[in-house]
């Protein structure tokens, strides 16, 4: 689900909450009542009942496995269902008072203080002994957290990382290095010709030929254009590659790692100095519209209720680092001009399959569609993945992240088992939940099988979760459209200051006028006199 359909739903989900807030009231004296007059779970078969609901069909054939091969080891028999996600919180409450109700169920970590709220998020109790920090990761365990307390277990992640043309960029440092060479080789021919004279220098160039001819990718020893031609778009790459030794590899490797940028400057450096070949369009392009792959800018210089995401007392929206990390995005319109009227996600990655962008900012979906693309013949370049680049050598980066996770219903008459069984779904069964799902895990040590997937959990455990605080869920959709007004040439710091002091009015109550924060100016270096 793209981050403006899951903005969508979290603002029904707010205009539904005071109806969630009755039900669960009268959800939960019925419940007692249930419990005094003593009636006993759902038994079907000899075997206790569990129902645990979920929106998303690509989780069916995994939860489905994992039912069967946990009903086959415990004495209990697990019903998956497939709800629809409208009103899904709602449709939940209403069930919590049937006898086939939700006994757990998947959701969102940015849902859960209101599920929390309303009753429907028990805190975890995964059994004794069970050390929750050692099966999954950090992020996980914050996204899952509510003044201070877990209630729920971390699932799989969405967030978000650079990707990039690693068959353009090795092409590149293959140049550099060919450059280099000639560099050096005009150096030693000249140094030749002022000790020897012209016999020395015709004796020093037969001496380098020589080498050149086992030391380069090119038998004839020439220049730039001629020893190193831009690498085909089929099948040809792999038969330049072959003529390259195992040393010139190593060194073309070596020297490409040097170049992966670090930095938003290192991108705008490397366009400033690549001779792209014909068919690239940009250097970077991202879908400059979805905050999902804007939000690494200010990631790490906005506060949102704190590292788990709840606090209304740690808000910090406008402030210095904040601006300057926005006056950074705003200065790339310069370098890379995207028309935000035209620009979406799925036209990107077309476009860098096609050849067109040599860097682009992409989620965990991009590998399957990536791999399946070199499978059948479609994209036919390496590619890698980075984290995300931070601003400059001073300011960070840090992308946004949401969890997906489950819940035991505090409504439930099984939850002892009910969580036994989200712990075996969430940190046991889940090797194979990426091949059936496309989902990646939240859990410590999982083999993804995949380098770039494993730069993804990195990423992950470095994010910043998108917070659960139901007073400030319309932040996103207004940084999104401050994020796309800058762009468009509005100015960051006023943009900034207005959506802090909107945010806040919300969460006081009452006006609220931030102080203008006057930016200070770089001075620039005098030019020398002559």
């Amino acid at each position: 689900m793209s981050l403006k359909k899951r903005l969508s739903a979290i603002t029904v989900l707010v205009l539904l909450l005071g109806i969630v807030f009755a039900i669960a009231i009268s959800g939960k004296e019925l419940q007692n009542q249930n419990n005094q007059n003593g009636e006993a779970p759902l038994v079907v078969n000899g075997k206790e009942t569990l129902y645990i609901w979920y929106t998303d069909d690509a989780l069916t054939p995994y939860i489905s496995g994992a039912a069967v091969t946990y009903s086959e080891n415990h004495d209990v028999r697990i019903v998956p269902v497939l709800e629809s996600g409208l009103e899904y919180l709602e449709n939940i409450n209403k069930m919590s008072v049937e006898i086939n109700s939700p006994d757990l169920y998947v959701v969102s970590h940015d849902s859960l203080e209101k599920a929390y709220l309303a009753g429907l998020a028990a805190p975890v109790n995964p059994g004794e002994g069970t050390d929750m920090e050692t099966l999954y990761m950090g992020t996980g365990l914050q996204a899952v957290s509510y003044k201070d307390k877990l209630i729920g277990y971390p699932f799989y992640f969405e967030t978000s990382c650079l990707l990039y043309n690693k068959t353009y960029l090795e092409d590149m440092a293959k140049k550099r290095i060919e450059a280099e060479e000639d560099v050096a080789q005009a150096l030693a021919a000249e140094e030749a010709l002022e000790e020897n004279g012209p016999e020395g220098q015709a004796a020093q160039e037969a001496d380098t030929a020589g080498n050149g001819t086992e030391e380069t990718a090119s038998e004839s020893g020439g220049g730039q254009d001629e020893g190193m031609p831009d690498l085909p778009v089929d099948n040809g790459a792999a038969e330049a590659e072959e003529e390259l030794t195992e040393a010139q590899k190593l060194a073309i490797e070596t020297r490409m790692k040097q170049m992966l940028p670090a930095t938003i400057e290192n991108i705008k450096t490397l366009a400033d100095e690549y001779d792209a070949p014909e068919q690239v369009e940009s250097i970077f392009r991202w879908d400059v519209t979805d905050i999902f792959y804007n939000y690494f800018f200010v990631g790490d210089t906005i506060n949102m209720g704190g590292e788990a995401g709840w606090d209304v007392e740690q808000i910090d929206i406008y402030n210095e680092d904040a601006i300057a990390s926005l006056r950074a995005y705003e200065e790339l319109h310069q370098f890379f001009s995207i028309d935000t009227s035209e620009i979406d996600y799925d036209k990107v990655l077309e476009e860098f399959m096609t050849g067109k962008i040599i860097f682009t900012v992409v989620t965990t979906d991009a590998v399957a569609k990536l791999e399946a693309a070199k499978e059948d013949g479609s994209f036919v370049y390496d590619y890698g993945v980075l984290q995300t680049p931070h601003i400059n050598d001073e300011i960070k980066s840090r992308s946004l992240s949401v969890t997906g996770c489950v819940a035991v219903n505090g409504y439930g008459q099984n939850q002892e088992i009910a969580n036994d069984f989200a712990r075996f779904l969430t940190s046991e069964y889940n090797d194979i939940l990426y091949d059936r799902t496309g989902k990646v895990s939240a859990a410590k040590g999982v083999d993804y099988g995949s380098e770039a997937l494993s730069v993804f959990a990195g990423e992950y455990e470095n994010s910043i979760s998108m917070p659960k605080m139901i007073e400030t869920s319309n932040f996103w959709v207004q940084l999104e459209v401050a994020f796309s007004q800058i762009w468009d040439g509005a100015d960051a710091n006023k943009k900034l200051k207005e959506l802090s002091e909107q945010i806040m009015q919300q969460i006081t109550g009452r006006e609220f006028t931030e102080e203008y924060i006057r930016e200070v100016q770089k001075k620039e270096e005098p030019e020398e006199e002559n």
